[in-house]
């Protein structure tokens, strides 16, 4: 069984948060802990905006806190985020994340990330290989 504590984490644990351009994500569960998937809660500044596209993962995340919303860029189709609103990238979507007020989401990767993965310069994680 695995139980850890967001906050411990946050004070105690800085190789389990990575933070990049006015975001800050908490790593739960990464790649090393076996689960086949990684659990972050991932925190966007009020007023950011963040372009994405995981070609090498899916994502699932849920909205704890805040409003923002998200555009499919290939779509143009922009949904609102709020609080119990769930989307997934089921096929690498290239999007556009814009966070009104600070958003916290639950995130799970698929591939599960290692815990040292920044986004490069396209937006995306590195293939899970080359962080193993």
């Amino acid at each position: 069984m695995i139980v850890r504590d967001l906050n411990e984490i946050i004070e105690n644990d800085k190789d389990r948060v990575v933070a990049d351009a006015k975001w800050r994500s908490i790593r739960m569960l990464l790649a090393g802990d076996g689960m086949g998937f990684s659990f972050h809660i991932t925190i966007l500044e009020a007023g950011s905006e963040h372009t994405f596209e995981y070609k090498h993962h899916f994502e699932s995340v849920y909205c704890i806190s805040g409003k923002g919303s998200i555009t499919d860029i290939a779509t143009g189709e922009t949904h609102q985020i709020k609080p119990g609103v769930m989307y997934a990238l089921n096929e690498h979507d290239r999007h556009i994340l814009r966070s009104e007020e600070e958003l916290v989401m639950a995130c799970c990767f698929n591939p599960p990330v290692t815990g040292t993965e920044v986004h490069r310069e396209d937006g995306s994680y590195a293939p899970a290989e080359e962080n193993a």
